[in-house]
């Protein structure tokens, strides 16, 4: 409470969350405004498609739910998140142009955003051409053509790449102004938007349905059900937060300072690291590469998926034989996770760099030799702690799958727990979290500043 009220009295933490709260109400008065010429014939099988592990849910999830009414916002930040971590990539000794802006510091950061915008656009109109051929294939959107479907098809691409880029550009309005990292709260903004309906539904099927039979078992077995559900979810949003915060402290020392550290300097001065470092990257990684088999027999197929896409399907059992079959959908998915997670854990710590930046600061850690020791050391003891997050991501991502899989929930794929979302929505919580703590620190220090150290 006493947080709370530190909160309202600040002036400028309440600007920048009603700026905030401001720019989400536009993006999801957008969401909601259908793209001309498309129309849904059923929306429930849209959605009912939508909750479940396909080539268009996660994309509807990075989106914040605008693919299910096929609104002017459906393409999200999908193509920016794609391409930001594909130049990302390239930066890494891939393409040397990259590298040597990485390393120019603000200016370096200016062009290799122009770069990510570029090829966001280009990103952009291969996937909405690709959604737009994977729903009208599916049947869950009709489009009105005319004699020229190519330029009803450009029409559509080009409504969607600029939906994209105002959601973009929203984004980027909240990370300056607002609170947040932009893009990350309008993902954010949409998950937790369909929490309420999610818990709706749950009530709906085990509470309302047990007392409308009117027996008292089935009623008390109803109530049962539901509060068990709430108390799973509860406990996952403690397992999702308690992997974000966890980490692996290695104990710094520097040169520079000698004996003038006191104890407790001493002891703040380590090096975190995260067990889950690469954050929900991998995720999304995985997901894209294994969902991508199914847009590109959308771009090049007649209409129907052939068969041997069902090995892509996290949530069937695909049959080798007749007497022999696997969930080889989510056995791959969950091998591309840990993968991912151990190639992105890497690439956002580098051991080598860090090692050369220890040696230039006179930073050192005890018993450990400066230059290719400290990056072995480093470099080990990331390796292991990435087992962990690893593992970790692959329970979470896979909960909903396998819950589909063991029948749980009947076919209310909606109802599965965990996964990217809750990932992605603790995370952001967190980062919220200390913004605010930040900001409510420099607030206090200029208080007592002003106070002159009264």
């Amino acid at each position: 409470m006493k947080k709370l009220a530190s909160i309202l009295k600040n002036k400028e933490i309440m600007g920048r969350i009603v700026f905030t709260i401001m720019i989400l109400l536009i993006f999801r008065i957008g969401a909601q405004i259908p793209v001309p010429g498309a129309t849904i014939p059923d929306e429930s099988a849209l959605n009912t498609y939508l909750s479940g592990n396909n080539a268009l849910s996660i994309m509807n999830l990075l989106g914040g739910g605008t693919l299910q009414s096929f609104s002017i916002f459906a393409l999200g930040v999908s193509p920016y998140i794609t391409a930001q971590i594909i130049v990302q990539l390239l930066s890494t000794d891939v393409l040397p142009a990259l590298t040597d802006l990485k390393r120019q510091g603000q200016y370096g950061r200016k062009k290799m955003e122009l770069a990510t915008r570029y090829l966001t656009l280009l990103l952009g109109a291969v996937q909405a051409y690709g959604i737009i051929k994977t729903m009208e294939n599916s049947e869950f959107v009709t489009f009105t053509t005319g004699d020229t479907a190519w330029l009803s098809y450009l029409y559509v691409v080009v409504v969607l790449l600029a939906g994209s880029m105002l959601v973009m550009w929203l984004g980027d309005q909240i990370s300056t102004k607002g609170i947040g990292n932009g893009i990350s709260m309008i993902i954010f903004a949409g998950i937790v938007s369909s929490l309420p309906g999610q818990m709706a539904t749950a009530f709906t099927t085990w509470v309302s349905q047990g007392f409308l039979t009117g027996m008292a078992a089935s009623a008390v077995a109803g109530v049962f059900k539901f509060l068990l559900y709430v108390l799973c979810y509860l406990l996952i949003i403690a397992f999702v937060t308690f992997v974000e915060l966890a980490k692996r402290k290695i104990p710094v020392q520097h040169s520079g300072k000698g004996g003038g550290q006191t104890a407790s300097m001493a002891k703040a001065s380590f090096l975190p690291i995260k067990i889950n470092s690469a954050g929900v990257i991998p995720v999304i990684f995985a997901s894209s590469i294994l969902t991508a088999p199914s847009v590109i027999a959308a771009f090049i197929g007649n209409g129907k998926e052939p068969e041997w896409l069902g090995i892509f399907n996290m949530t069937t059992m695909y049959k080798m034989t007749d007497n022999w079959s696997m969930p080889w959908g989510l056995i791959i998915y969950l091998v591309l996770t840990v993968v991912f997670t151990f190639f992105y854990a890497n690439l956002q710590i580098n051991p080598e760099q860090m090692a050369e930046n220890f040696q230039k600061n006179g930073s050192y850690i005890p018993g450990i030799r400066p230059g290719i020791e400290t990056e072995r050391y480093v470099r080990k003891v990331l390796n292991r702690v990435t087992v962990l997050g690893a593992i970790s991501l692959c329970i979470i991502a896979a909960i909903p799958p396998i819950l589909t899989l063991t029948g749980v929930f009947g076919g209310n794929h909606s109802l599965a727990l965990g996964g990217t979302g809750m990932i992605i929505v603790v995370g952001v919580a967190l980062e919220l979290n200390s913004q605010i703590d930040g900001l409510l620190a420099g607030k206090s220090f200029d208080e007592v500043v002003a106070s002159g150290g009264q």
